[in-house]
């Protein structure tokens, strides 16, 4: 039998923040999920805080600098993964602030990856494929009938009124 005792609520969260930043309410749930009282909880979140640990706008930041990293998304999907761990609004818009509203060389910077091990030779076919690959990726409608109109072919495909 182990004689180590459980570590503090506190202990547990710089545990937890060691390897990467983390939302509020990420840490909230996790903390929770560990046993840990909601009070105790809140109290060591608001302690971090003060000390500049937990901050919702830099973890933002480098969540998407993450993202952006590897296989990158557009603003939309960015928006909606931060909302979906609970970032607040105005957090979620001034992490995105930093980005380029013109989407349009990042998204073709995705289409050449995708396109390069897409085998298929060029089609109607392989094109919506590509647009909906990118759409997924959170890229505008705009960027990417620009990608499409850049491909071999791509003004007419790209063209929604013939």
């Amino acid at each position: 039998m182990s004689t180590r005792s459980r570590p503090t609520c506190y202990q547990k969260a710089i545990e937890l923040l060691a390897p990467r930043a983390h939302f509020r309410r990420e840490l909230q749930l996790k903390l929770e999920r560990r046993g840990y009282a909601a009070a105790e909880v809140e109290a060591v979140l608001a302690r971090l805080a003060q000390e500049g640990l937990l901050d919702d706008v830099a973890a933002a930041r480098a969540f998407v600098a993450r993202k952006l990293r590897g296989s990158p998304l557009g603003r939309r999907r960015l928006a909606a993964e931060l909302a979906r761990r609970g970032v607040a609004e105005e957090v979620i818009d001034e992490a995105l602030a930093s980005l380029d509203d013109d989407d349009r060389p990042l998204a073709r910077q995705v289409a050449e990856r995708w396109l390069a091990r897409d085998r298929r030779p060029p089609s109607e076919r392989r094109d919506a494929a590509l647009a909906r690959f990118l759409a997924r990726r959170g890229f505008s409608e705009r960027a990417i009938v620009h990608v499409l109109r850049q491909l071999p072919g791509g003004e007419a495909a790209a063209d929604p009124n013939p």
